[in-house]
This record gives structure tokens, C-alpha cells and sequence, in this order.
């Protein structure tokens, strides 16, 4: 589906992202693997990721439906998510951990954080921000070194089909040279996927090295695992 076809109400997305240091958190990496690497957060939502490891010397890049819109509208809708699922997390406390984030309140505060810094750096580089429809991607073959896709596929497990996600799989491993990253592993009552073996012997079928990771973030309870798709070397 084209950003055309989509013909996109901006109320059906939810607009809300993770603050830099939780995304080295989700997907095991630390500063020093970012720098001189060509990196693609997908989706990128109102993540503070690009903005982050541009900082850290990397050439980052965001792409998500959501950004077809300008900045300051966004920063609006993401406040007002924000509050909106704060309000509904109160009575969910008990699925959740509360080691990274003490309490309710401290979690708002990194939610508020990563939507300031995510809709300031699109407000100043808007070319790192590239509105986009999985699964299709408006970059070349080969385009990033590493890709990271947090809070999207699996998630939404109930809801989009198997051949879905392996079509996003295949795309997102087209425009990457060497690595895919995927965070969490669950759906969003922190089951794993059902069908999340089966994608991976599809992958692995199709000639790359894929493996569950155990990595130090674990904010919703059994979500404390990523995938790691590596492109095998010629």
C-alpha cells in the first residue's frame, strides 16, 4: 500500500516512542557499535533513536507512516497519547516490571522525553525522517548496515497475517547489508508470537543466521528477548 492509498487518519496512529538509551537497551548495543554506520529505525514512530546515534556519529535514518505529517502536529498527537495510555496503564501495573522505570510517572517523563527529542530532529533534519508504508521501502538494496524495527511486527500478531510479517521481513532484510534487529518478540499480552518459528525457518531457508537474544530490557513482563537476523557473508 502506497502513503497514497493510505489515505492515513492521523487519529488511527498512535504516536508515542522510546528514548535513545531504551533502544540500546532493546536491542543489546552499545554507543560504540553506532558510529560510521548507515542505521534504519523502522518503524521509527516518536522514537528518539535517529536523533540519538546521529549524535553518536552514526548517518541514522527513521521511516514510519506517520511522518507524512509535520513535526509540530505530531509532537500534539503524542502528547495527548501519551496521557491517553499513561491513563490506561494505572490498572495494568502487575503485567509490567518496574526495575527500569520506578513508577508511572518516571515512565511519562522518558515518554514526553523521546517525543521532544524525536519531533525537534525531524524539525531540524527533516531528511532523516522518510514517510513509508511497510512492506514497502523507498531505499535501495543493501541501503543500511543495520536495521532496528521495535514495537510493530508480532506485536500486532492478532491482527496481521503470517504472510504479512514475512513480507516485512524480506523487505526490511532487502534494504540491509548485514543485520536485522527485532524487539519484542510478543504480542502485546507478552505471548511470543505464535508463528514466530515458523518465520524463522523461512528466513533461515532463505540463507540468513537468525537467533533469539536475550537483551537487559524487559519494561512489559516476558518481552525480555529480540531477534537477530544476520545476512551471511559471501
Amino acid at each position: 500500500m502506497s502513503l497514497e492509498e493510505s489515505k492515513l487518519d492521523l487519529s488511527r496512529i498512535v504516536f508515542i516512542g522510546r528514548t535513545y538509551e531504551e533502544y540500546l537497551a532493546m536491542f543489546g548495543l552499545t554507543e560504540k557499535e553506532l558510529a560510521g554506520r548507515d542505521i534504519l529505525d523502522c518503524p521509527g514512530g516518536a522514537c528518539a533513536f535517529t536523533a540519538g546515534a546521529s549524535r553518536a556519529g552514526a548517518r541514522a535514518v527513521s521511516s514510519d507512516i506517520a511522518y507524512e505529517f509535520p513535526a509540530r502536529v505530531l509532537e500534539q498527537k503524542g502528547r495527548e497519547d501519551i496521557v491517553h495510555t499513561l491513563e490506561k496503564m494505572e490498572s495494568a501495573c502487575a503485567g509490567f516490571r518496574w526495575d527500569y522505570f520506578r513508577s508511572v510517572d518516571e515512565l511519562a517523563e522518558h515518554r514526553h522525553r523521546a517525543l521532544r527529542e524525536c519531533t525537534e530532529d525531524m524539525e531540524l533534519h527533516p531528511e532523516r525522517y522518510v514517510p513509508a508504508v511497510l512492506p514497502k521501502l523507498p531505499f535501495e538494496d543493501g541501503r543500511f548496515d543495520l536495521t532496528l524495527s521495535g514495537h510493530f511486527l508480532f506485536i500486532y500478531g492478532d491482527r496481521l497475517d503470517y504472510e504479512f510479517h514475512l513480507s516485512c521481513l524480506r523487505e526490511l532484510l532487502r534494504v540491509t547489508r548485514r543485520e536485522l534487529r527485532i524487539f519484542p518478540l510478543t504480542g502485546l499480552a507478552g505471548q511470543r508470537y505464535e508463528r514466530l518459528d515458523e518465520l524463522i525457518l523461512a528466513i533461515r531457508q532463505e540463507g540468513f543466521v537468525a537467533r533469539e537474544i536475550e537483551v537487559p530490557y524487559e519494561f512489559q513482563k516476558g518481552t525480555g528477548q529480540m531477534l537477530s537476523i544476520v545476512r551471511k557473508l559471501a
